[in-house]
Formats: structure tokens, sequence, C-alpha cells
């Protein structure tokens, strides 16, 4: 089970940090991706990163912006976004990744999803 949190109402240029905490003592093992969905669009890869934390991968409308972490004591990946946009409204999931895989932008490499959490930016 994946639960996401930290979302909210942020002006342009902002900061929030969204916590994806997950059960289950594999966690360690699990690769782990942002995506999102943005009022009327589908929803979208941001990032993700591999179960050694050795590998980070951002969709290009996020680099340099936004920051994926994890911390495998506390079963919990971060996404730390900074200079927020009004783009970047939208519903925030967090997903795992269990077999390995090193196809982390697609959503159809990940096993299990959370249940999102709206991040809403105004200019």
């Amino acid at each position: 089970q994946l639960q996401a949190s930290g979302g909210g109402l942020v002006q342009a240029g902002g900061s929030l940090r969204l916590s994806c905490a997950a059960s289950g003592r594999a966690f360690s093992r699990w690769s782990m991706g942002w995506f999102r969905r943005a009022p009327g669009k589908e929803r979208e890869f941001v990032a993700a990163i591999s179960w050694r934390g050795d590998s980070t991968y951002y969709a290009d409308s996020v680099k340099g912006r936004f920051t994926i972490s994890r911390d495998n004591a506390k079963n919990t990946v971060f996404l730390q976004m900074s200079g927020l946009k009004p783009e970047d409204t939208a519903v925030y999931y967090c997903a795992a990744e269990i077999g390995g895989s090193a196809y982390l932008r697609f959503q159809r490499t990940y096993n299990y999803w959370g249940q999102g959490t709206l991040v809403t930016v105004s200019s």
C-alpha cells in the first residue's frame, strides 16, 4: 500500500515536498516513481528513482526544479518541488515497481499505485 501526502495550494515560485509512505518490508527493493495528471490531460511521468537509489530520472518539464529521493529506513520516497509553475497543477501519484525493471518512465512498468495528492499552483 502506498500513501501519498504533502499536496496543497502554493503560489508560483514556491515549494512543496510530497511524501509517499509504503507498507511492507520489501520497500528497499522497489523502484519508485511519481506521475501526475493535470486537469483535462493524461497522466504523465514526473520522476523516478531506482531501488538502489543510485539512478534518478526526470521529465524534461521538471528537470532542475524537482528532486526525487528515498529513505529506506522510513519506507518513504519524496518529491521536493521548487520553482513551481501553474502548469505543475495536477494530482500527483506515487508508484512502486517491484521487478527490477529499468523502464521507469513508463506507467505500465509499475505494480502498485498510491491514491494521489493534489498540488495547486496559483499564478
